[in-house]
């Protein structure tokens, strides 16, 4: 019987992962504590940053596309007038200039990222190149040249200014490198720069907030308590319309089948039970102004 609710459960575990751990290390605890296979994060963590680590757990794992997607802040330790071949402290050290930079020149700078931008990803990164990791390559000595990106920077903010130091707040989409930022930002204020820290605050609708420490989340399963920290697969995508089903929608729903759209919701919306069970994910076909459903969550 026990096993049987395991494979009921589906949901969102919010982790506050410490720096030292892969995101892949946090997800294989959540496996092995919740003795579900069926688990998978929603945007890496590099080891040495820690933070909002959004893990999906059972049927959920379904929406990771959507909730990878979501929107990012993070609170950045940029080192200035040092370079490095990894963007971050992690790598070896190619150039080291003095300092001589006002708190204003920083920020005008700074603000000069916000908005939709091109960026390289770091060399020493998962992007893949033919086939292969370009930190695969990197480490090899082989030259890594990666394609430019569009991401949005929403908002940049200087929080600490403590030169060769400052501490930022990054709101940005998915997709984006802090570690270039930090490269590129060193670059235009002719100093060079590289992140020294890295700390995720929001990983889409979820912050700190919501997020459990590994050291609790472990207790609670050692105590078996940690059904009561998963949150409902409903509240994943939030910043979504929801369409609340009839229960005659929800039949034809769960058979794949179309049903009538309202005008204006939008393209995407979450099909939910009256009960606020997670349903599927609709897509809106505008020709005919009907929901098609694009995944459907319950049998």
């Amino acid at each position: 019987m026990e096993k049987e609710n395991k494979n009921l459960i589906s949901g969102v575990i919010v982790i506050d992962k410490p720096i030292g751990m892969t995101s892949h290390d946090v997800v294989q605890i959540v496996r092995k504590g919740t003795n579900i296979r069926r688990a998978g994060h929603t945007g890496t963590l590099d080891p040495r940053a820690s933070g909002v680590l959004v893990v999906l757990v059972g049927p959920a794992v379904r929406l990771s596309e959507y909730v990878s997607a979501s929107d990012k802040r993070y609170q950045a330790v940029i080192q200035l007038g040092t370079t490095t071949d990894t963007y971050d402290a992690d790598g070896r050290v190619l150039s080291t200039t003095s300092v001589d930079i006002s708190e204003k020149q920083f920020d005008d700078v700074l603000q000069s990222f916000v908005g939709q931008i091109e960026q390289v990803p770091p060399p020493y990164s998962s992007v893949k190149v033919k086939g292969r990791h370009a930190y695969d390559m990197a480490r090899n000595g082989e030259e890594v040249d990666l394609e430019p990106r569009t991401i949005n920077v929403y908002n940049l903010d200087l929080l600490e200014w403590a030169p060769p130091e400052a501490v930022i707040d990054v709101y940005c989409s998915s997709g984006t490198y802090v570690r270039s930022l930090a490269h590129d930002l060193g670059e235009k204020l002719g100093c060079g720069a590289h992140l020294i820290g890295l700390r995720r605050t929001k990983s889409g609708r979820f912050t700190l907030r919501d997020a459990v420490p590994l050291r609790k989340l472990r207790e609670a399963f050692e105590n078996d308590t940690w059904q009561k920290l998963i949150i409902p697969a409903a509240e994943a995508l939030t910043d979504w319309p929801a369409v609340e089903l009839t229960t005659e929608q929800l039949d034809i729903v769960r058979h794949g089948r179309r049903i009538p759209a309202e005008p204006g919701v939008g393209t995407m919306a979450r099909a939910i039970s009256e009960e606020g069970e997670l349903i599927g994910l609709l897509e809106l076909d505008p020709e005919t102004q009907e929901w098609q459903p694009k995944k459907v969550f319950t049998s």
